[in-house]
């Protein structure tokens, strides 16, 4: 379908806008396949089936997919194929379609999620809790201490007790590298060349010195190599090193 050629009701500006659904000739929503890369369609019933949905994404519309809305409330409602689903009467304009089998169920900050791969990332939990900033994604340990989610990490789903997150401040964090063999403490895990030549040689530079920088065992890929002006890698929380020589140019 040609959405240049019909008149469409985004369903998301009227949620972000605050303002009830217009009358229109289609409607505009996001579908995504396994993962939160939504793709737009086009669908001219404001109350589809699951299979009405499927096809408008150019999916087959098969039990062998399982659908879900993401509602506003950020819970994940399960849409069978001969379900009929207002658009207009739950502000869904996000679906998610995933295998059939197996599916994992969990809780985010209250919401009930659904997962259909063994594992998720980081940053998959951060997105669908909308975390601001100043915000982290914990795993919920009942009677222990919460365990920070890291953006860039991988989360089993199929270990016993991985159910429940939650999103509360971000604490503060600090990270040690090592430079010319001493400690350092830097608050941030972006490290750049700049910062670690002010570390490693406080104080105003004469404007013939020149530095080399090599780096190892760093987090970001690769994890060792050299750092050039301007340029920047991820630490770990410990055990990254640096080593820095400085140069005079007649």
């Amino acid at each position: 379908m040609n959405e240049d050629l019909i008149d469409c009701e985004d369903i998301g500006s009227a949620i972000r806008e605050d303002r009830p659904l217009r009358p229109a000739t289609g409607y505009r929503i996001l579908v995504a396949q396994d993962s939160l890369n939504f793709e737009p369609a086009v669908i001219s019933d404001p109350v589809p089936l699951g299979r009405q949905i499927l096809t408008a994404a150019g999916l087959p519309a098969s039990t062998d997919l399982s659908l879900f809305a993401i509602l506003q409330s950020g819970d994940f409602e399960d849409v069978r194929l001969d379900e009929p689903f207002d658009v207009r009467g739950k502000g869904a304009e996000r679906f998610i379609v995933f295998p059939a089998d197996p599916l994992y169920r969990l809780v985010l900050n209250g919401s009930q999620i659904v997962w259909g791969h063994a594992s998720i990332h980081g940053q998959v939990l951060y997105d669908l809790a909308n975390a601001e900033d100043d915000q982290a994604v914990f795993l919920d340990v009942p009677g222990g201490t919460d365990r920070l989610i890291e953006p860039d990490e991988h989360i089993d789903l199929s270990e016993r007790g991985v159910e429940r997150f939650l999103i509360a401040r971000k604490p503060p964090t600090t990270y040690e590298i090592i430079i010319k063999g001493q400690p350092y403490m830097v608050g941030d895990k972006r490290v750049t060349f700049e910062q670690v030549v002010a570390l490693a040689f406080p104080g105003p530079q004469a404007p013939n010195v020149r530095f080399t920088m090599t780096y190892r065992n760093a987090a970001s890929v690769p994890h060792a190599g050299e750092l050039s002006a301007g340029q920047s890698v991820d630490v770990k929380p410990t055990g990254s090193i640096f080593n820095v020589t400085r140069c005079v140019q007649s």
